[in-house]
């Protein structure tokens, strides 16, 4: 019933920029927290950024200062911008959102299929 969906995804040279997306649709009375997580072959998934309802923002160390994660509540949209790429950011980006369907469910949580960034050296 709830999907989110990612783009904007691909081939960018090392010190490039990228801008991901994910929007959230289906039965949704609320968005509690949207955030992107990132799998490189052979390594397990990693959160790259987070952002929660009230705005407050959590990145991993490795991003800090070259990704900014954003929302647009009225989209239920979140995006990545990828500044400084390089090639150890090459991955299947995944979005997450956690979602509340009514007022009267629990969170739960959804994932996107992914969307693959390969950075050139």
């Amino acid at each position: 019933q709830m999907q989110v969906a990612e783009s904007g995804g691909g081939l960018v040279q090392a010190g490039g920029s990228l801008r991901l997306s994910c929007v959230a649709f289906g039965k949704i009375f609320r968005i509690n927290a949207m955030g992107w997580y990132r799998q490189a072959p052979g390594k397990q998934r990693e959160l790259v950024a987070r952002i929660i309802s009230g705005g407050t923002t959590n990145y991993a160390d490795s991003v800090k200062g070259r990704f900014t994660i954003s929302r647009d509540n009225v989209k239920n949209t979140v995006y990545l911008q990828m500044n400084s790429l390089e090639p150890e950011d090459t991955a299947v980006y995944y979005c997450n959102a956690v979602i509340q369907s009514t007022r009267f469910d629990r969170d739960l949580e959804v994932w996107g299929q992914g969307t693959l960034v390969i950075v050139s050296s």
